[in-house]
Order: structure tokens, then sequence, then C-alpha cells
């Protein structure tokens, strides 16, 4: 177990082994997370409320990123948003390129990106609201919400879905993906796809991203509340803290995103498909810098679970015999974000821990970062799929000049 510090925030925050979620072996293969009482109203009331938003305007405070922005900008080789703030303040607000270049439509402060697989950290937090709620349990067993549920579910918890442990195939590794990927699916078809095959590992023995948990997870969401996965959501989390431009295109209805590009030989190309019904719990939702920054603030500082049950968000989850990645410690596995040590992995490195992370589906590539004991956020949107490391080495070059470490110029990976 290691205990980080209080953040800047002056919130308590815990990777690893807690006492009020730590990991009790059941037998080979099967967890239990601690049970957690349901936060009271009281409680609730006695924490702080968060800052007002700061006026979405231009800000280019850290020099050093700014000259290496401007320096690919001139040559067309990034396009996207980033934010980077301390706290509250904002040090850096900038856009490049354009939100459609079909039909010459320059990117804004406040556009609307895909955020990818950065949608499963609110799906992790509406399964613990419910929790906190008294609603239900993460060592629930799947079976209890899934109707149908087949024999081989039987062991599942619902905290294998948000820890990667389940074992369920994903969408990728299913035989029918070629036609999910562009056929508008519910999420009782999905279910039904995924419910057809047998599980590849004893659950809670290995890690193994999946897609397919966190489209079973959002599912759960919506029997134990009552609601559409997308209504729960929108009522319990977005609209309480004010994210006016974050939502669900599961339903393909969405208004105002970016289109999203990847780069062929031939050139630029537009990715109109998106169909992210078929992740509708994975990696459906949008969002712009702003509303990330407000949702890193209010997730990182209380403003949306219990103490509790935020340390179970953070937690490693990982079994303990997971491989390094890269000849290094595996990454801290939690629900819906991961910890690791990311300045590692640049030269200079710096080793501050950083809860992260990344998205890409259908022409974008993101990077939402969250360090504690600064209390720094920096979140890195981009609409082309293929700038993956691009975006990480922008992400950890804005985090090192915001913490004051040196300028990151190579990476170490």
């Amino acid at each position: 177990m290691f205990v980080v510090p209080k953040s800047a925030g002056g919130r308590p925050w815990f990777l690893g082994s807690l006492a009020a979620v730590a990991l009790a072996s059941a037998g080979a293969g099967a967890w239990i997370v601690h049970a957690i009482a349901p936060e009271t109203q009281a409680a609730t009331a006695t924490k702080a409320k968060l800052p007002e938003r700061p006026p979405v305007e231009v800000v280019e405070a850290l020099p050093q990123l700014k000259t290496r922005l401007d320096y690919l900008a001139e040559r067309k080789q990034f396009m996207g948003a980033i934010l980077v703030a301390k706290g509250d303040q904002v040090l850096f607000r900038q856009v490049y390129g354009k939100a459609n270049y079909e039909n010459d439509q320059p990117l804004k402060l406040d556009t609307r990106f895909r955020l990818a697989s950065v949608s499963k950290q609110f799906t992790a937090a509406a399964i613990l609201k419910l929790q906190d709620e008294g609603r239900l349990s993460v060592n629930d067993p799947v079976c209890k919400w899934i109707e149908a549920c087949p024999e081989a579910w039987k062991p599942l918890r619902i905290h294998h879905l948000l820890s990667h442990t389940s074992g369920i195939p994903d969408l990728m590794a299913q035989s029918e993906w070629g036609r999910i990927r562009v056929t508008p699916r519910t999420p009782q078809e999905l279910t039904e796809t995924s419910a057809r095959y047998g599980l590849q590992f004893e659950p809670g023995t290995k890690i193994r991203y999946d897609n397919a948990a966190y489209n079973l997870a959002a599912e759960i969401v919506s029997k134990a509340s009552g609601k559409p996965f997308e209504t729960y959501l929108n009522d319990a989390i977005l609209k309480p803290l004010g994210l006016k431009d974050t939502g669900s295109d599961a339903h393909a209805d969405a208004q105002g995103l970016a289109m999203g590009y990847a780069n062929f030989p031939g050139g630029l190309a537009a990715q109109p498909i998106a169909n992210v019904s078929v992740v509708y719990g994975a990696g459906a939702l949008y969002s712009t810098l702003d509303d990330m920054l407000v949702w890193n603030q209010a997730l990182h500082k209380g403003h949306v679970l219990s103490d509790a049950a935020y340390a179970q968000m953070v937690a490693d989850h990982a079994p303990a015999d997971t491989p390094k990645e890269r000849g290094r410690a595996h990454r801290a596995y939690g629900y819906g974000i991961y910890v690791n040590s990311l300045g590692e992995q640049v030269t200079p490195a710096f080793s501050d821990r950083q809860v992260y992370h990344t998205g890409s589906w259908a022409g974008f590539r993101n990077l939402v970062l969250y360090q504690p004991d600064a209390d720094v956020t920096v979140v890195v949107l981009s609409n082309n799929y293929h700038q993956r490391d691009l975006v990480f080495m922008l992400s950890q070059q804005a985090m090192a000049e915001a913490l004051g470490r040196p300028f990151p110029t190579g990476l170490n990976r």
C-alpha cells in the first residue's frame, strides 16, 4: 500500500489497498471490495462549493508550451485544443486547426470533442454514486441486474466490469465486430451479443481492457436508477455540475461536434461514421475544454463522490501478478481511470503521479490528466486519430511546465 498525501485541493488521495476499500481474496479469482456505507446528505452539504468558472478566453501563460505549439501550428502538425490549469487558474487555453475542414469551420475554445474512452470515468462515477446512494454495491453480482444472465457470468461482480478484470471478450475481440462497428445497436442488443461468448479467463485473475464490460456497467446504472443511462448521468452528475456542453451522442443527435480526422496516404480524411451507440457506456460522451476542467476539479475534490467511493475509484485493482509495462511497474488500474508516473516516459523525466485516461475513436485522440499534489489539470483533445504520440508528448510538456519541471524534449517509451 502507498498513500499519497492530501492534494492541493485538500482532499485525502489514496492509491493501493486501503482499509476502506481493501481487496480481500475470497477464493481464487474472486475479489470482494469492502462495503461502504451510503454518504449522508449532511456530509455532502459540508463540502465547499466549486469555484466560479473562469472566462472562456485565450490564455498563453506557459511560454515553452506556447512556443512548441506555435511551431507545430505553423507546420500544420497539430490539430486540437489544449487547456492547462492549476486549481481554477487557467494557465493555458488555445485551439489549433479546424473543427471541419470541408466546411472551413475553425475550432473554437468551446468546440465539443468526442471523448471516446475518457467517457469511462463518468460511467464508473455513476456506478459509485449509486453505491453512495445505497442503491447498489460494486460487490453485487452482475446477474442481479442483467436479465437472462448466462451461466458463465455468475461469478462476475460489478467490480470486475469497472476494473477490466471480468474476462468478458471486448467488442473488438468478438467475431461480429465488423458489423457491430458500423451498425447502430441498443443496449439490450449489445448485452445479448456479449452474453453469447464465454469468459476469456477467471474473473479477477487478469487485466484485459474491455469496452463491452463498460457497456454492461452502463446498463446496470439504468437498471439500478430506473432511468436510461444518459438520463441518470445528466440528472445526477452533469446538470448539478453545470456541464452544459457534455453529454452522450449514443443516439447520434448531438449538435456542434468537431469532425474527426485521420491521416492517410492520400491526405487528411474525415471520419464521419462515429456510431458511438456501440460504446454507449464506454466511449459515447462529448465535452469541451472547460467542461473537462470543471469535471476534473469536481471529481478529484469531493463534489461527485464520497471520500470512500473516490478511494475505490483510484485504488489499484490489478491482480498482484500483473506484468510490467514497457519495463516499468504497471499503471494502477482504477475504475475508469489510471494512475501512473507518466513523466517517466519522456526526457528529461519527472516522476509526479498523474491520474488520467486516454481516448481514441472515430478520428479523435484525447488525454485528460490530473496531478493531485499540485492540483494541476491538463486536457488535450485532438480531432486527429493519428496524433497519439504527439498528444501524449504535449500533455507531458504541459504538465511539466505547470509543475515547474524541466521541459521534456523527447519520448522515452
